[in-house]
């Protein structure tokens, strides 16, 4: 039987880099999906704004795990292999995308709509409107829980496990097999969890503070 040392060690830390790397991609694919559904949201025309909200309400209703089984699993029905990285990777961006949308289009509502007139006043288009007035604005709002999103969506690539991808807790599950040392290998996994969620929580908390205090000024 094997002992947890420096071989383990550097395995499970490894598949730490492979969680922030699935992190990083699901959440820049599921950011530029979100933001184009927070702006269909927001369209002058019913039907865009129907069919991003229908979007979102279901991927919204369903676990993640679901999207994931339906990727890696139903496309194959079609002929369509994915491999589990990028099964893990669609999945995530289509749960991001829906729930990214959501943030950022409340986010936009919370600009005040005066703002619309003044820019619609000064002869702007629509997309000039969002670049030059309303985005920046929005952005300032948007960030604290965007930032406190993107902690819950490194938290929910452990489930990707189940469809043979090794990320930090199923590497922390394989070396555990090997090692019948559980409280020592599931505490540094919970370790690294901490090291990589809890800069970005107190970031997020930072971040609600400072804008807080600069919509008070």
């Amino acid at each position: 039987m094997a002992t947890f040392g420096f071989p383990e060690m550097m395995f499970i830390l490894r598949s730490a880099g492979w969680t922030l790397l699935l992190t990083a991609l699901a959440f820049t694919i599921g950011g530029i999906m979100g933001g184009g559904l927070a702006v269909l949201r927001l369209s002058q025309s019913r039907i865009l704004r129907n069919i991003a909200a229908g979007y979102i309400l279901v991927i919204q209703s369903i676990p993640v795990l679901m999207v994931l089984f339906m990727s890696y699993y139903g496309l194959s029905l079609f002929g369509i292999d994915l491999p589990p990285f990028l099964a893990a990777s669609a999945s995530l961006a289509v749960y991001c995308s829906a729930y990214l949308a959501e943030i950022w289009r409340g986010s936009i509502q919370s600009v005040p709509f005066q703002q619309w007139e003044a820019s619609s006043s000064l002869a702007l288009t629509r997309a000039q409107q969002y670049r030059y007035v309303i985005l920046p604005q929005a952005v300032r709002v948007s960030l604290p829980p965007t930032v406190g999103f993107l902690v819950q969506l490194v938290k929910n690539t452990s489930i990707v496990s189940v469809v043979g991808f090794v990320e930090l807790s199923r590497a922390g599950t394989l070396v555990n097999n090997a090692t019948f040392q559980p409280f020592k290998v599931f505490t540094v996994v919970a370790i690294i969890y901490f090291l990589i969620c809890f800069p970005l929580s107190r970031l997020s908390r930072h971040l609600e503070k400072v804008m807080h205090a600069g919509r008070r000024h």
